[in-house]
């Protein structure tokens, strides 16, 4: 009897000893030196590391914001970087492939919650009505569809995190990054929006990768990569139960 093996899916982020430096010479420093690590569907992972480590340039360079310098980078199974960027509008590859959710909700102050979330989908091409359709489908998604038209003052932190979380994922993109998505937050509301993250994970065979320095959430990721001196230095793997 031959047994077959289980097929795993592909990873959604894959990076190759990717480098990224600044000025040349004498004035030269190394953000990333040979960064390798993959993702996979369904996986919420940290980056952590002392400052200057280089964790925000990595996040950056996967969300195709900072060019690297050299290396490889794969995302959702296209080669997007391979010594030059193999796309010519980043912006919409932005759009397609990647949500990004920030330590401060950069909410405009002028918009309400839903229009906040389909301006997205604006930008992509949706028409009015279906990108406020999506917009409210995401807030009741996480939760908050009962602040639909609230302006961002009026929102607590962990609702107007929750808001911006909906506008990262209105595109339906696979890979979201985030950025100290925590860090404005106390422990409830920081575990709350980490437990949000990973219903997202796991619902929308999504890949997320955050950084963190927030202790109170390092339970909460599948695996945790540390970065010194722009190199990967080790991994750690959490069993979340």
């Amino acid at each position: 009897m031959i047994v077959s093996e289980v097929t795993r899916p592909a990873p959604l982020v894959q990076v190759h000893k990717v480098s990224k430096h600044f000025g040349e010479d004498e004035t030269r420093v190394d953000a990333l030196r040979d960064v390798s690590l993959e993702v996979s569907p369904g996986q919420v992972v940290a980056l952590l590391g002392p400052s200057g480590s280089g964790k925000t340039t990595l996040l950056n360079v996967i969300g195709c914001i900072l060019e690297p310098s050299s290396g490889r980078i794969i995302l959702d199974g296209e080669v997007v970087y391979d010594g030059r960027w193999l796309r010519s509008d980043l912006r919409r590859l932005r759009l397609e492939k990647v949500g990004f959710i920030f330590q401060f909700h950069n909410l405009l102050p002028f918009l309400n919650s839903t229009d906040n979330v389909a301006v997205v989908l604006n930008l992509a091409g949706y028409a009015a009505a279906e990108a406020k359709r999506r917009a409210v489908e995401l807030l009741d998604y996480l939760d908050v569809a009962h602040r639909r038209d609230a302006m961002p003052a009026s929102l607590s932190g962990g609702e107007a995190q929750r808001v911006a979380i909906a506008r990262a994922l209105a595109n339906h993109p696979r890979i979201i990054l985030a950025d100290e998505p925590t860090a404005a937050l106390d422990s409830q509301r920081a575990g709350i929006v980490m437990d949000l993250l990973r219903k997202v994970a796991a619902e929308q065979d999504a890949a997320i990768l955050a950084v963190t320095h927030d202790e109170k959430i390092f339970d909460r990721f599948d695996r945790i990569f540390h970065l010194r001196d722009g190199a990967l230095e080790t991994e750690t793997s959490n069993v979340f139960g």
